[in-house]
């Protein structure tokens, strides 16, 4: 059997077109140019427009069940903050009813009490409301600046509330404004009442204006911390029954016959905004008696005219017989 030549070329089996690094570097060119004639040019914003507009069904249809379960999560999430809203409101309607059912029952007793022991009806005292301008500048003690003064009935010395309890005092009165000393002042005092034992006592401001204490004050006597003090109107200018402070540290030593007793005020001046600045207490009796003693002078010269008038009617009776 006679051999002929080797055939050298590569079967069809085999063959091969071009090589990978060559179809890599025509890809890449080819990318290239469609990325700087798309961004050029502009070329392939039809197509993808095209096919934005063909998916978009598609896509939509993908996604319904996905919108359906956030839908059905959010509907269900509603459904239990409204119950829990609802259950909430429903414990403050009850408690609201309870406290205004005390307060009513409590109001009722209050009157009666005071028409039993023929006691007087509580002080209402005239009032100006004013706004807290800012703290006044001066390191070494505790003051507030607000928008009232003198034009508006302001006057030295008018206690200053808010809707907590007492503030201050009015010490300085200028025109348009006024100068408010707080409680925690070192160099205020305020008469006030133990509410729980009814203890009459003084607080005073502490000199590093961090608080108010008592001082002098016995070291058996019954006080304990989270007493409520109210004001005792025994100086004629705070209304009495105002709240104060809160008894916050009691300590006893024994090398010492007082106690050593800590307030914190009630009304943090703080966070006041909007006061009231009330009319002393000696000066609103004192127009109160006054505006009694004109009623009775009145009333007194409105019957000698009265009688007045029969003694003439009288006379000229008497003379026409």
């Amino acid at each position: 059997m006679s051999l002929g030549p080797f055939d050298r070329d590569t079967p069809p089996f085999f063959r091969q077109g071009a090589s990978a690094l060559t179809k890599l570097l025509l890809c890449a060119a080819l990318a290239l140019f469609l990325m700087v004639a798309d961004a050029r040019f502009k070329l392939a914003a039809p197509a993808r427009a095209s096919l934005a507009l063909a998916l978009h069904p598609l896509q939509t249809l993908l996604l319904a069940p996905v919108d359906a379960w956030e839908n059905l999560q959010d509907y269900l999430r509603g459904t239990e903050s409204a119950r829990e809203a609802e259950n909430l409101a429903r414990r403050q309607l009850v408690q609201q009813a309870e406290r205004l059912s005390r307060a009513e029952q409590l109001q009722s007793e209050n009157q009666r009490l005071r028409a039993l022991l023929e006691l007087r009806p509580a002080v209402q005292v005239s009032s100006v409301s004013a706004e807290v301008l800012y703290e006044a500048t001066d390191p070494y003690s505790r003051r507030v600046v607000i928008d009232r003064g003198s034009r508006h009935g302001v006057q030295p010395g008018s206690p200053v509330i808010n809707d907590k309890g007492v503030l201050g005092q009015v010490t300085r009165v200028y025109g348009l404004s006024a100068e408010v000393t707080l409680l925690n002042d070192k160099d205020a005092a305020i008469p006030v009442l133990n509410s729980r034992t009814q203890q009459r006592n003084a607080a005073f401001g502490r000199s590093d204006g961090s608080g108010m204490e008592l001082r002098f004050l016995a070291a058996n006597a019954d006080v304990k911390e989270g007493d409520i003090l109210v004001t005792s109107g025994l100086d004629g200018v705070y209304p009495p029954g105002l709240p104060v402070a809160r008894v916050s540290l009691v300590e006893r030593r024994g090398d010492t016959s007082f106690a050593s007793v800590g307030l914190l005020p009630i009304a943090q001046a703080d966070s006041a905004r909007h006061v009231l600045v009330l009319q002393p207490l000696a000066q609103h009796e004192a127009a109160q008696a006054e505006a009694a003693a004109a009623a009775a002078a009145e009333a007194a010269s409105a019957a000698a005219g009265k009688t007045a008038r029969k003694a003439a009617a009288v006379a000229a009776k008497g003379g026409q017989k």
